[in-house]
């Protein structure tokens, strides 16, 4: 994730954020087989909560991070033109970007319907 970095921070990176994700997806699918059916109001009053709503930027976070190390580590293994690789991994930065900031608009937006 940085310019100087080792190979097992990434590793431990990558089982960090595979192991959070891992117990937030848990938790989403005993809410949904608990709270059937699933409706608006059941969907709202779960993520009302601020803890909850912490939960998931830091999932949000780490799917990124994740998703970084992993595209980081295809790109350098497969893409050996330097020009190529980096506009791949610019484009991937910039999609990661983009889907954070789309995330904490719907997290935090103040809109609603």
């Amino acid at each position: 994730m940085f310019f100087k970095r080792s190979g097992l921070q990434d590793w431990l990176m990558q089982r960090f954020t595979a192991f959070y994700l891992a117990i937030y997806f848990l938790y989403l699918i005993s809410f949904l087989i608990s709270h059937q059916p699933v409706g608006y109001s059941a969907w709202h009053a779960l993520y009302q909560g601020q803890i909850m709503k912490v939960a998931t930027f830091i999932a949000l976070l780490a799917c990124i991070a994740h998703a970084w190390i992993g595209m980081w580590t295809i790109t350098t293994d497969y893409l050996k033109k330097h020009c190529v690789r980096l506009s791949v991994q610019a484009l991937v930065i910039l999609a990661l970007l983009g889907y954070g900031f789309w995330g904490v608009i719907i997290l935090w937006g103040t809109r609603s319907i």
